[in-house]
């Protein structure tokens, strides 16, 4: 009778149990929140994003954990883990007996598939029914995974301080390496770290840690797992006291791949993590030199293959003053003089031009349009070479009106490079002194094609996963007139300060001091500097020259890039002196060209060259405290021309090219320019 009620029983309560494990299943799901990944060509991370939870927990794979390891951390925690079923009476019998004879816990009887359990569903407050709990969790744990499984799920959930969870986690953010080859140290404290991972933190309470680590050695050594002679050489190793952070480079160009695939846990892309790290250490570095709101991008780029290895988009994300949020790779902004040299490639490649060539730096009007130079002065006659050396602005505007700029703008379309223009206007002269709006990388593309020695145009790749490859079409210049402009750009002096170095480079400056730039490059190698303010604020005597260019060279130098050679010079490429021209190229016809673009014929489309729309003026003051007019400046068109100022008509009637307006309030105006044909042109300016 008895026999059978104690068998009614046992079904009764295996029913139960059964019924149970089938009506709560264990939560095996839980330790699919993982950290995205993102990393370089080599594998090597660029960023690790926390999970939801905000904790930093890697996908872990077992076979990627030293072996070492993982013996150390049976032989510790639960001997007996590939022979029990999720509970381990002997342990429990231990741990018990350990308890009523010390009157305290000496050692858990918890197996590693009851922790799993325990992270799986953790409590705050320890009881024997949540230890009940665990040991029904652990038995339906083993009764769907099986001890590969377990222990990769163990090894994932784990706690190791703070908000690590996992050991790849804790290998990466304490020993800045993956698991898979630990010290004997390493592995010994990696194994003491779960257990009491607050009061064990290395960085907090390294003797805590050391001691923790010594006493797995010892239980080790006992288990003949490690040598005495190592468990003595250990302890005398100091404990590190400070926990390195997770590596977070590359910011914008993560958040950018996480967005596009917004499912994968792992994003490989193109660039240089050491030289990534180098690139951003160098912008903050010269960021905090100019001022609190300024700020640094910068974009390496190979030409060869048209991949980008590093990618800054500002002086350090999160600094809120100089919005560092804001990607100035891709910002689009005035390029200032960088788009000279293709202007004089142009000329070169139509035969206007040798770079030995004369060429008048003298105050010039072109139908109302008169550029100046950025020092005010004029050179007078002075060859090619030396005239976009040193960057003038007049003879660059004269080989802008003899090949034009529609001519420019097309060309830089073959590179993959959009110029951008307010809607309904036309390029101008001005876009050789920068005149439309591109953005770093837009740039660096230009000039990854001034190098480039191919058949066809190259495109960059967006540093993720975009593949970079060639363009249909032809190159932006001939080869000839491209290996003049890099031999010419070569010749360029270094900024002061700065140790010379074997490359050529070409710098730009915004008006308004909003943008310096400057950029350069080697035989194979392309690097792009932007320096100023992401709200797009003046930094007042930042130029390319000063500004910039330092930070350029810097780059290179500390860039571990080996500097290659510039390609041979093609077919028909000679370095000539002036004496060696024919005649007629000894000296720029400037008169030949004068009138094609320059729009002094009065048919021409009116055009507003300066400003540009969306441009942020400032208006000068006299001493006598009265204000300065702001130079409105046309081409084209038929005068006399009427200016209207928020739809309000100027009673004035100007003659000129050259329209003094005298703003009625700060902000932004819309500004409507009219000739005598009823041509229209509208503009949108700011006036701080």
């Amino acid at each position: 009778m008895g026999a059978a009620i104690g068998l009614g029983l046992a079904v009764v309560m295996l029913g139960g149990l059964l019924w149970a494990d089938h009506n709560h299943p264990p939560p095996l799901d839980h330790t699919e929140d993982y950290s995205v990944e993102v990393v370089d060509r080599n594998n090597r991370h660029l960023r690790i994003f926390t999970n939801d939870a905000g904790r930093w927990r890697l996908k872990t794979k077992l076979e990627n954990i030293d072996p070492n390891f993982l013996k150390m951390l049976i032989a510790y925690e639960d001997k007996r883990f590939y022979e029990h079923h999720g509970i381990d009476p002997l342990a429990l019998l231990r741990a018990t007996g350990q308890l009523v004879l010390s009157g305290k816990v000496v050692s858990g009887g918890s197996t590693i598939s009851m922790q799993l359990a325990k992270l799986m569903e953790p409590r705050k407050r320890r009881s024997i029914s949540a230890k009940l709990w665990q040991m029904f969790r652990a038995v339906q744990i083993e009764r769907r995974l099986n001890k590969h499984q377990i222990l990769e799920r163990y090894l994932t959930l784990a706690p190791y301080g703070g908000n690590i969870e996992g050991i790849r986690a804790a290998a990466l953010a304490w020993f800045n390496k993956e698991p898979g080859k630990l010290a004997v140290r390493e592995a010994a404290l990696l194994v003491a770290l779960p257990q009491s991972p607050e009061n064990r933190r290395p960085d907090r309470w390294p003797q805590r840690a050391k001691n923790a680590r010594e006493r797995v050695l010892e239980r080790l050594a006992a288990a003949g797992l490690v040598s005495p002679l190592e468990v003595r050489r250990v302890a005398e190793l100091p404990i590190l006291a400070d926990r390195p952070s997770m590596r977070q480079l590359a910011p914008h160009l993560a958040q950018l791949a996480r967005d596009r695939d917004p499912t994968s846990l792992i994003h490989k892309s193109l660039l240089d993590a050491n030289l990534q790290a180098r690139m951003e250490k160098l912008a903050q570095r010269s960021a905090g030199k100019i001022n609190s709101r300024a700020s640094v991008a910068i974009v390496v780029a190979d030409s060869l293959n048209g991949e980008i290895l590093a990618s800054v988009g500002s002086a350090g994300i999160e600094d809120e003053f100089r919005k560092g949020w804001i990607d100035m790779t891709q910002a689009p902004r005035s390029p200032g003089s960088t788009l000279k040299p293709f202007v004089y490639g142009l000329a070169i490649e139509d035969g206007l031009v040798r770079p030995a060539s004369m060429i008048a730096d003298r105050p010039t009007d072109f139908g109302g349009y008169r550029p100046t130079n950025f020092d005010l002065t004029y050179q007078g006659d002075i060859s090619v070479r030396r005239a976009l050396q040193r960057s003038l602005n007049v003879p660059a505007v004269k080989l802008m009106d003899a090949v034009g700029p529609s001519r420019l703008v097309a060309r830089m379309k073959r590179a993959g490079v959009t110029a951008r223009f307010p809607s309904n206007s036309h390029p101008g002269l001005g876009l050789v002194l920068g005149g439309t709006s591109l953005s770093l990388t837009e740039l660096v593309q230009l000039y990854a094609n001034l190098v480039n020695t191919r058949e066809r145009p190259i495109a960059l790749g967006d540093g993720i996963r975009s593949t970079p490859g060639e363009l249909n079409g032809r190159t932006i210049l001939s080869h000839v007139a491209a290996w003049h402009v890099r031999d010419i750009l070569f010749g360029m002096r270094e900024p002061n300060g700065s140790g010379r170095i074997a490359i050529g480079y070409k710098t730009g400056t915004s008006y308004g001091h909003r943008d310096a730039w400057s950029i350069g490059f080697d035989g194979r190698h392309v690097i792009g500097v932007w320096v100023g303010r992401a709200d797009n604020g003046p930094v007042p005597g930042i130029t390319g020259m000063k500004t910039a260019s330092p930070i350029l060279f810097e780059a290179f130098s500390k860039s571990g890039l080996k500097l290659e050679r510039l390609p041979q010079a093609p077919a028909g490429a000679l370095r000539e002196s002036i004496s060696e021209l024919p005649a007629q190229l000894q000296q720029f016809q400037e008169r030949a060209y004068r009138g094609r673009f320059s729009n002094i014929n009065q048919s021409e489309s009116l055009v507003m060259a300066f400003p540009s729309h969306g441009d942020e003026l400032e208006q000068a003051e006299f001493a006598d405290g009265s204000s300065a007019p702001v130079i409105i400046k046309l081409q084209g068109g038929v005068p006399p021309f009427r200016l209207l100022e928020n739809k309000r008509l100027i009673q004035t009637v100007f003659r000129q090219r050259r329209l003094s307006w005298f703003p009625k309030s700060k902000g932004t105006s819309r500004l409507l320019v009219m000739d005598s044909l009823g041509q229209t042109q509208t503009m949108d300016v700011v006036i701080r």
